[in-house]
């Protein structure tokens, strides 16, 4: 009996690449492709809504708009993780039933698709809406006895009362500074300086880092961010420093090629100050020593 895998297709174990690893499991992951596009529908029709309890649009892009010409491109609406990426992610780096740790758990995807494809997940997030938002979806989709594990709170203060725990891998999105700023909360990084932000980021992954398992993977998604001279920090760099001061190798790099619906309408925009249109994110890949 031909086996198959959880969308229903015939499980291909050599020759399409494909077929075989869900994409090509090279270092551009092109989420234009055809069959990426097919596993993303996939996803999206059991319900997943990332957006939903994300109010980042509401809170700054205001203040986005009014700054777009000294900063040369507008962010066009919060961010949502691709669940293709988190399906493959887990696939290719967290063993069969795994146990996964995410210190910034805005929106439902990566929860909801580890544990739809029999992993364990835990989840940290500070805003009591989004932690209750990603629960009702995740109610609405999977067995009751099947749910991620949702932890309302600081990830700085969460993350040591996990001590006794171990865990296979780690996948996260942080803020991208304050690119987006989700709250005014105390303990929110998303919306302190980027320097307190940094500090911040890197106490939380060293914590995070200590409950992987020897040889764990950590998978970090994330892009470059303009300050208000409309000059990159440096975060993606910044982030393979501070993961290896916390004791993680610098295993792999994959380049996320996203959307480029909205790439042309913004490029004259922006080469009016000599910017480039982004059109990709940095996938950066850790071993735990």
């Amino acid at each position: 009996m031909q086996e198959l895998d959880l969308f229903g297709n015939p499980v291909v174990r050599k020759g399409d690449l494909r077929q075989e690893f869900g994409a090509n499991p090279f270092t551009i992951l092109d989420t234009k492709d055809g069959l990426w596009q097919a596993r993303k529908r996939k996803w999206k029709s059991l319900g997943i809504q990332s957006e939903v309890g994300r109010d980042a649009t509401t809170y700054n892009m205001a203040d986005w708009a009014s700054k777009k010409n000294d900063i040369g491109e507008l962010p066009s609406d919060t961010s949502i993780f691709d669940p293709t990426l988190c399906e493959m992610m887990y696939r290719w780096f967290c063993p069969t039933g795994g146990k996964i740790i995410d210190p910034f758990a805005g929106g439902s995807v990566r929860g909801i698709v580890a544990n739809y494809l029999g992993f364990k997940y835990t989840g940290i997030d500070i805003r009591v809406e989004q932690v209750d938002s990603n629960r009702k979806q995740a109610m609405d989709i999977l067995d009751v006895n099947n749910q991620p594990r949702w932890i309302t709170g600081d990830s700085n203060l969460v993350l040591p009362k996990l001590n006794e725990e171990k865990f296979d891998m780690l996948l996260t999105c942080p803020p991208y500074a304050d690119l987006e700023v989700y709250s005014d909360l105390e303990g929110d990084i998303s919306n302190m300086k980027y320097g307190d932000f940094i500090l911040a980021f890197e106490c939380i992954m060293r914590k995070a880092c200590k409950l992987l398992k020897k040889e764990a993977f950590a998978v970090i998604v994330v892009g470059e961010v303009r300050d208000k001279g409309g000059n990159y920090y440096g975060f993606v760099p910044d982030t393979v420093k501070l993961m290896q001061r916390s004791g993680m190798e610098y295993y792999n790099e994959a380049i996320l090629a996203t959307s480029l619906a909205s790439a042309a309408m913004r490029a004259g925009g922006n080469m009016k100050s000599k910017k480039l249109v982004k059109v990709h994110q940095n996938v950066l890949i850790f071993k735990k020593k």
